[in-house]
């Protein structure tokens, strides 16, 4: 979910310590915040920062490469620690959830079987605090966890596992060609750029001929409905084809946070333009054990319309 204002930057990054206080505080909410039974979860206490006071106005205007990426990285930076309190039961230490449904790549397999992950070279774009490169090392495959946001790898580090981690942009990945046999993201990179073909044509430089990248995003229906979790979420609100990106900005109209829109037709020719070949197309059904909100995701929302698209490419 992060798009990165710095390409080439690759560093370590030094966790931080945390209060007793604060340690208590985030041990009660992992241990009471619902999960899904059978899944291993988060109980590292992510590190505390005083958020800025920001309150932005939302619109909808343009915003260039440059601006959405700078935006997004502060964003991220500013909210790594809440985003980790929220969602880092439901997502785990080392779990591969494809999004808010909780479809899970153990039983997905998009990648492919688990068995064939044994020794492949995997690129995670927008990694966060690398849940998912966690659950790939553990299937033996050799995992480079990439982010834009040097707070999200912070955590990452909290938790630890050894895997790589590295600070760049998905729009000039810091890798040589055909460096890795496979590519994934979770809700990374693609919903926050302005220039999907420039990120989609990086992927396939770096993957190795026919290396599978499969990536997750908003299902591009919801931008027609408020982003509500209840029934006033289920209304038709603007045009599902106003590609206009959605703005958070501060006072003197600087983005904070920037989300583009694109339509299904949209990004499947974004992927064809960044020379991949489409070959499926995931919306995952929201299933009967998950009860949580996620932002404008919910059950009874769920269970009405799709609110993720799972995009599964190859390269020649």
């Amino acid at each position: 979910m992060r798009e990165g204002a710095h390409p080439g930057r690759i560093a370590a990054y030094p966790a931080q310590d945390l209060s007793l206080e604060a340690t208590r505080a985030i041990a009660r909410l992992c241990r009471d915040t619902p999960r899904r039974v059978g899944r291993k979860s988060t109980t590292r206490e992510p590190i505390i920062q005083e958020p800025e006071p920001l309150e932005p106005e939302a619109t909808r205007r343009d915003a260039g490469v440059t601006e959405s990426s700078r935006a997004n990285r502060g964003w991220w930076d500013r909210n790594a620690d809440e985003y980790q309190i929220e969602h880092g039961t439901f997502l785990g230490d080392d779990r591969f959830v494809w999004g808010p449904e909780g479809l899970d790549e153990v039983e997905a397999e998009l990648l492919g079987p688990p068995e064939d992950l044994k020794g492949k070279d995997v690129l995670e774009i927008g990694a966060g605090a690398a849940q998912c490169s966690r659950w790939l090392a553990a299937q033996g495959a050799r995992p480079v966890a990439l982010d834009l946001s040097h707070r999200q790898l912070q955590h990452a580090l909290r938790i630890g596992g050894g895997v790589p981690l590295v600070e760049a942009d998905a729009g000039a990945l810091p890798f040589a060609d055909g460096s890795f046999d496979l590519a994934c993201s979770a809700y990374g990179a693609l919903p926050f750029v302005a220039d999907p073909v420039r990120v989609l044509r990086e992927v396939r430089r770096v993957l190795r001929p026919g290396g599978r990248f499969v990536f997750s995003v908003t299902h591009p229906i919801r931008w027609a409905f408020p982003d509500e979790p209840g029934p006033e979420g289920l209304s038709i609100s603007a045009s599902y084809f106003d590609r206009t990106p959605y703005v958070e900005q501060d006072e003197e109209g600087r983005a904070v946070y920037v989300e583009h829109h694109r339509t299904i037709g949209d990004r499947v020719r974004d992927v064809v333009a960044g020379g991949f070949r489409l070959i499926d197309l995931v919306e995952p059904e929201w299933p009967a054990w998950n009860t949580q909100e996620w932002g404008g995701w919910s059950p009874l929302r769920g269970n009405l319309i799709p609110g993720t698209a799972i995009f599964v490419c190859e390269r020649d």
